[in-house]
């Protein structure tokens, strides 16, 4: 895995679609769709299709090859 960036939330948990879009790793929430239901995207190194998992601090995103951390 290459550079973890952390990227801060305003509350306690956020979903994994909205994080995405966040982070910058992905440009809209149609493409975030898509991309976590075809299995595209990993929470701390697992698989995860579903687009309203709760994600809190410390968990790490990763697509395209980037990562984010929830800060």
């Amino acid at each position: 895995m290459g550079d973890v960036h952390d990227v801060p939330i305003r509350d306690e948990t956020i979903r994994l679609g909205q994080f995405l879009k966040l982070a910058n790793l992905i440009d809209t929430g149609a493409d975030a769709k898509g991309a976590i239901a075809d299995g595209l995207v990993s929470v701390n190194d697992a698989v995860e299709t579903r687009r309203g998992r709760q994600l809190r601090a410390g968990d790490v995103v990763t697509f395209g090859g980037q990562s984010a951390r929830v800060g």
